[in-house]
């Protein structure tokens, strides 16, 4: 008798145990869509600024200590060396327009903790920019790896970004 009353308390452990798996695995799954969740809207905040060529709004996506990793340059360290180098390419861009813009994201891995507060993916991106004259357009292509950070106000930003150019498809 003494037996079959442990093999209870010991089944109805295991039940509470399995329960609390349970909740502790749905509650992380639903940390990480709502973190996916929000990375997805970074993309499209990205995505938008990028379209319109708006440096503030692409600047405003950065972390304060990002740093981009660009070929055959040095290192881009903090928001003002990112935003020096994105006024100097406008202004050798002064009348064009972004004719065309694609990302394609994927990859997203989330990490750091709960709420999750790091995440890398990798992207491509097409542009076609119209250049003024009788300039023929830029047609590039580019691929990107990007490490973000949640800041305390759940908002996501690059805090490292390294592109290279990727072959035409």
């Amino acid at each position: 008798m003494h037996f079959h009353a442990n093999t209870r308390y010991i089944a109805a452990f295991l039940l509470l145990l399995a329960a609390g798996f349970v909740f502790t695995s749905s509650s992380a799954q639903s940390v990480d869509a709502a973190a996916r969740s929000g990375i997805l809207r970074f993309n499209q905040k990205l995505e938008d600024a990028t379209r319109h060529m708006d440096n503030a709004a692409t600047l405003a996506l950065w972390a304060d200590d990002g740093v981009s990793l660009l070929p055959d340059a040095k290192p881009l360290i903090g928001k003002p060396a990112i935003a020096a180098f994105m006024d100097r390419v406008t202004a050798s861009l002064k009348g064009a327009s972004m004719g065309k813009f694609e990302m394609q994201c994927s990859g997203i891995e989330i990490s750091g903790g709960v709420p999750a507060n790091l995440a890398t993916e990798w992207c491509t991106e097409h542009q076609i920019i119209t250049l003024p004259g009788n300039q023929p357009p830029f047609d590039g292509h580019g691929q990107m790896l990007l490490v973000l950070r949640r800041n305390t106000h759940g908002e996501w930003h690059i805090t490292r970004e390294m592109w290279n150019q990727a072959a035409k498809e």
